[in-house]
């Protein structure tokens, strides 16, 4: 199976630091959400593009473990990997390096559906993502 994924850096900010300088947990999220988006400009599918469509893709469940501290003045390293499923949904699994040692700061996973103008859940994936997915060589 063709693997597709994308990398970002991140320079962590004076205000994603608790009182420590540790970057609170809950920005590895927005970390993921960049790695998104790193990910959809790299690979023809932006959320610009999706909604162009006519659709929206929520998330659904995300998960993160975090294993070792990022601090502030640090960069990181998101790498974003796009796991391809048959369901109507979209898959990815993260991985954040802190850059100046390559450590691995936390993985996570998340999963969107799509759903139409209406808001209806889309049980088989748009046409667009058939075509996007046979481009990347995935179908």
């Amino acid at each position: 199976m063709k693997l597709l994924k994308s990398t970002c850096e991140i320079p962590i900010r004076f205000n994603e630091a608790d009182p420590m300088g540790i970057v609170w947990h809950g920005h590895y999220i927005q970390y993921f959400e960049d790695g998104r988006e790193a990910f959809g400009k790299e690979h023809g599918i932006s959320y610009n593009q999706i909604f162009e469509q006519g659709f929206t893709i929520p998330l659904v469940t995300i998960s993160c473990e975090y294993k070792r501290s990022i601090k502030y003045g640090d960069k990181a390293v998101v790498e974003t990997v796009y796991n391809d499923t048959d369901a109507a949904k979209i898959e990815f699994e993260y991985k954040v390096y802190r850059a100046s040692d390559s450590l691995l700061a936390a993985t996570g996973k998340s999963t969107q559906v799509f759903l139409n103008k209406a808001g209806e859940l889309q049980l088989l994936f748009p046409q667009f993502v058939l075509d996007w997915k046979k481009k990347k060589g995935l179908l």
